[in-house]
């Protein structure tokens, strides 16, 4: 089925459900979720398989909040910072970062709803327990695979974001660690950031 034939795919005879619920053989493409009557929202697609986002906690939506704030404060020229929305790695990977930062030219209309791989910079993910394996593991490797430069992983400790900084090693095309933050955030690339972590107490 394509992109467009999934906006007009009438509803399950079972019991009402939307057709998406029963996968083509082939899996999902990167262009369907666009025309998927009654997605829910935050939908991604790992492996041409939907994903679908738990209720977030207290703590992920603060930590998203502190990263876009303090990003947007440091940011060159040229670069924007976007929250939730997702990134095409390829044609059966859609998946929907925490917060990314794309050049500005990326931003085309309005109701754009997705961004290309080759337009972002970086992408964050804040660890929940529900996506533990796919914010560790999965999704780095497709961020990496799909010539993402850098990654930030951020795990809660009591409360706190801890900031895992990765960085692509173009010789393995996978991620290399280049440090670990706690309290504050200060690098010099990709850009000159320096973000207080513990300012999560007041968002």
């Amino acid at each position: 089925m394509t992109a467009e034939a999934w906006s007009e795919a009438p509803l399950s005879d079972t019991h009402g459900l939307p057709s998406w619920i029963f996968p083509p053989a082939e899996g999902f493409k990167a262009a369907d979720l666009d025309h998927m009557p009654q997605l829910p929202a935050h939908t991604e697609l790992i492996d041409g398989s939907l994903v679908f986002v738990s209720p977030q906690a207290s703590f992920h939506t603060r930590a998203v909040d502190l990263l876009t704030a303090g990003l947007r404060r440091h940011l060159p020229r040229g670069l924007r910072a976007r929250r939730e929305m997702s990134v095409i790695l390829g044609p059966r990977q859609r998946p929907e970062p925490d917060v990314c930062v794309i050049r500005a030219e990326a931003d085309q209309t309005p109701e754009q709803t997705a961004y290309e791989a080759s337009d972002v910079l970086l992408v964050i993910e804040v660890v929940s327990p529900d996506s533990e394996e796919r914010d560790r593991k999965r999704k780095p490797q497709l961020y990496a695979e799909a010539g993402i430069a850098h990654f930030w992983r951020i795990e809660n400790q009591a409360g706190r974001p801890t900031v895992y900084v990765y960085e692509l090693d173009p010789a393995t095309t996978a991620y290399a660690l280049t440090g670990i933050h706690h309290d504050r955030l200060k690098l010099a690339v990709p850009f000159d950031v320096d973000i207080d972590l513990t300012e999560i107490d007041a968002f």
